[in-house]
Order: C-alpha cells, then sequence, then structure tokens
C-alpha cells in the first residue's frame, strides 16, 4: 500500500495529546484500585504495580486499535493504524505493535525519530509491526 503518512509535526502532537489522555486512565486506574485496597490494609507496590500499568495501558490502545483503529486523539486528529495491506490490525497484531512501542518511546524516542528518516514516514514500531499510521479522512 503506499498511502502517504500523515506529517511528522501531525503525530507529534497527537502523542503529545495522547500523553493527556494516558495521564487520565492511569490517574483513574490507579486512583480506584488504591482506594478499595487501602481499605484493606493493601497498596498496589513494585512488580504488581508495573504489571497493573502496563495491562493497563494495554487494554486501552489495544481496545481502541482493534475497534476503529484510532484512540481519541487519533480521531481528533484523523488518524487511524491499519496493517501494511491497507486493514484493521489483528489481535496479535495490535498487541505486539502495542509492545514494540514501550522500547520505542522509552530509548529516547528513538523509535518516533525514525520517521523522519524511514522512506514512507513510518515509525519503527510500525515498520517491524508490519502496521501504518495513515490519515483517516
Amino acid at each position: 500500500m503506499t498511502v502517504a503518512a500523515p506529517s511528522f509535526r501531525r503525530r507529534l502532537v497527537c502523542l503529545l495529546y495522547e500523553s493527556l489522555v494516558v495521564f487520565s486512565i492511569l490517574l483513574i486506574g490507579f486512583l480506584m484500585p488504591e482506594i478499595v485496597l487501602s481499605g484493606f490494609g493493601m497498596t498496589l507496590s513494585g512488580k504488581a504495580m508495573w504489571i497493573h500499568v502496563i495491562l493497563l495501558l494495554m487494554a486501552y490502545f489495544v481496545w481502541c486499535w482493534l475497534n476503529g483503529g484510532q484512540t481519541l486523539p487519533m480521531k481528533t486528529w484523523k488518524l487511524r493504524v491499519i496493517n501494511s495491506d491497507g486493514r484493521p490490525l489483528r489481535p496479535l497484531q495490535a498487541v505486539f505493535r502495542y509492545c514494540l512501542a514501550w522500547p520505542s518511546m522509552l530509548l529516547f524516542g528513538i523509535g518516533i525519530f525514525w520517521a523522519l528518516i524511514d522512506r514512507d514516514r513510518q515509525f519503527l514500531h510500525d515498520r517491524i509491526a508490519g502496521t501504518r499510521i495513515v490519515s483517516a479522512g
């Protein structure tokens, strides 16, 4: 598929908006369990906390990508994630993309800035997962 990728700037602004949504999800996702657990004298800590974060965010992203190919910020910025054949992501592909996005983001954003040199202007985790970000409208 040879659909041109949306501009790097547009995808970067979408990522900034996404960070606000992720912050809200984490705030609610931690506040509620902490209130409930504190009533029993317990708290999330260490490995349990990280597993909670990873699974909570995976549920959000994978569900959004499998149900329309868009998160709320992606809808706002008219972006969609598809597979390299132009079809919706398969469940394992969505999970794979999510898992690849972590190191892509955490290693100084190298996977994001990869789009500046990629021939199709795709993020590194999209290139590896066989997915693409395209304009939705």
